[in-house]
């Protein structure tokens, strides 16, 4: 399985001894840990990103030193520490080198695995580097090197992997994922992150062995999804999950979107789309301006899941999915749910689904002699929104994926029209903040109320006029509530104003 550390090619020398040379972090850890006794190790993705010219401020490091010893030796270097990981042998850090900031983790050699009914790794410590680096989870992250003496290690093959851009275990992949299961979700992780193709015998493994993730806990899962959605290609890996069936032990909402075409092809492969969405949301981000977002790319990647479970045939041969938004967020809601995602999450997730469908009636009535929406109605949809707006018009310009320019160009102008009357309105009226001309207090002054239903409902009432009239001012509104309050047929007589 092992073999001798390659040499490394003069140009990747030069990359590692710049790295060495130029973060002194690292030469103060090593000696501080050779001065005790102990060996230190740059490891893992730290390794491998050095090797491709892309290392991140963060720095993965393993050592013949327990976790006690560990916080002892870098505590005078760092400006902070932490030990949530202390039960697996890790130790977090803060540190700050120069001009840069640094995430430091020291975990002692590692030799643990999985038992098959287990979802927890039994953590076992080893007694070499030879002992941690295989038990890594793909070759490209099984190298090491010696901080002291800059020697390269790589018993694994990973130095000839990242130059093929290839995935493959230290140990044949059945033990590997037998091992630690998550390892296939991060296959497709890496696929997506590194743009790296998994070896055929890990593809046949993931396929062979998908039922395993079973034994993982949701909020791994999760954790892992959500590092695979914020890489700037995530359909690699999720069609890599949904060709492995590992999508169904994860989000079977995903592979059912695969739906059978009807004869004439009436609808489209909703699979694709929604992929299609999800990239198309993601060149949206960036041309936008805004850091990657997991609300955003959960909503593009899942605003169609409702659509399997409403597709209907009509008479005239036509493909319908009516209520497929309502019941899509429904659906999401249930799924990221189970997956652990946060309350807020699961609510704006399955907010985004319900009201992907919304802006399609504003593009209608400008294609019609309605001549679009009211103010009224667009002021229904920032409010419905809320501060999930911009999202929410990122994912419905992503959701056109026609190939009919045309079309496309239709509803492009369609939308740019609805953002330009929304900024025109928000201008106005502070569309971010609709409330009623009258709050809750004042209502109950007017008609001499206490707080009950009756006060919401006429709070409700101001609101809806509020929407549909714009600003009426407190006069006005007194007006308005006082003929709601006249008509009411359950107003006490002796509260009558």
């Amino acid at each position: 399985m092992s073999s001798p550390s390659p040499t490394l090619p003069p140009a990747l020398r030069a990359d590692v001894d710049r790295l060495l040379a130029s973060t002194p972090l690292v030469g103060r850890l090593g000696q501080a840990f050779a001065k005790a006794g102990h060996s230190l190790y740059l490891v893992g993705g730290s390794v491998r990103d050095v090797l491709l010219g892309q290392l991140a401020n963060d720095l993965d490091f393993t050592t013949s030193a327990d976790p006690d010893t560990i916080e002892k030796l870098i505590k005078p270097m760092v400006s902070s520490t932490w030990d949530v990981g202390r039960a697996f042998g890790t130790i977090g850090a803060l540190a700050r080198d120069a001009n840069s900031e640094w995430l430091v983790e020291i975990t002692t050699f590692r030799a643990d695995a999985y038992r098959s009914d287990s979802r927890k790794p039994e953590v076992r410590f080893g007694e070499s580097i030879a002992d941690d680096l295989v038990r890594r989870d793909f070759t490209v992250n099984a190298m090491a090197i010696d901080v002291v003496t800059g020697e390269f290690i790589d018993l694994h093959g990973g130095l000839s992997d990242l130059a093929q851009q290839r995935l493959m275990t230290p140990f044949p992949p059945e033990r590997s994922f037998s091992d630690d299961p998550l390892r296939m979700m991060r296959a497709a992780r890496f696929a997506s992150q590194l743009l790296f193709r998994p070896d055929p015998a890990v593809v046949a493994a993931m396929t062979a062995m998908a039922d395993r993730l079973q034994i993982i806990s949701a909020e791994r899962i999760r954790d892992e999804l959500i590092r695979l959605l914020l890489t700037d290609r995530p359909s690699i890996g999720l069609n890599l999950l949904v060709a492995t069936g590992l999508a169904d032990q994860v989000l079977p909402e995903l592979p059912a979107l695969r739906l059978e075409s009807d004869e004439h092809h009436r609808h489209k492969d909703v699979y694709q789309h929604s992929l299609t969405v999800l990239e198309q949301s993601i060149d949206l981000e960036k041309a936008r301006g805004h850091a990657p977002d997991l609300v955003g790319r959960l909503a593009a990647l899942l605003h169609d899941i409702g659509k399997p479970a409403t597709r209907e045939f009509e008479a005239d041969g036509r493909v319908t999915f009516h209520h497929h938004d309502v019941v899509g967020a429904k659906l999401t809601r249930k799924r990221l749910q189970a997956l652990r995602f946060s309350t807020d999450q699961v609510k704006a997730v399955s907010k985004l689904v319900e009201l992907h469908l919304r802006f399609h009636g504003y593009a209608d009535g400008l294609s019609s002699e309605s001549g679009g929406w009211t103010d009224s109605a667009v002021r229904r949809y920032v409010r419905d929104a809320g501060d999930l707006l911009e999202q929410l018009h990122i994912l419905t310009r992503s959701d056109c994926t026609t190939r009919n320019q045309r079309k496309a160009t239709r509803l492009r102008r369609a939308y740019d029209d609805l953002e330009a009357r929304i900024d025109e309105l928000a201008a106005q009226e502070e569309l971010d903040a609709i409330r009623p001309d009258l709050d809750g207090t004042q209502i109950m002054q007017i008609l001499d109320l206490t707080p009950s239903r009756t006060v919401g409902e006429a709070y409700n009432h101001l609101l809806a006029l509020r929407m549909e009239h714009g600003p009426l001012g407190p006069d006005r509104a007194r007006e308005e509530l006082l003929d709601w309050w006249r008509q009411r047929d359950d107003r006490p007589g002796d509260q009558s104003p």
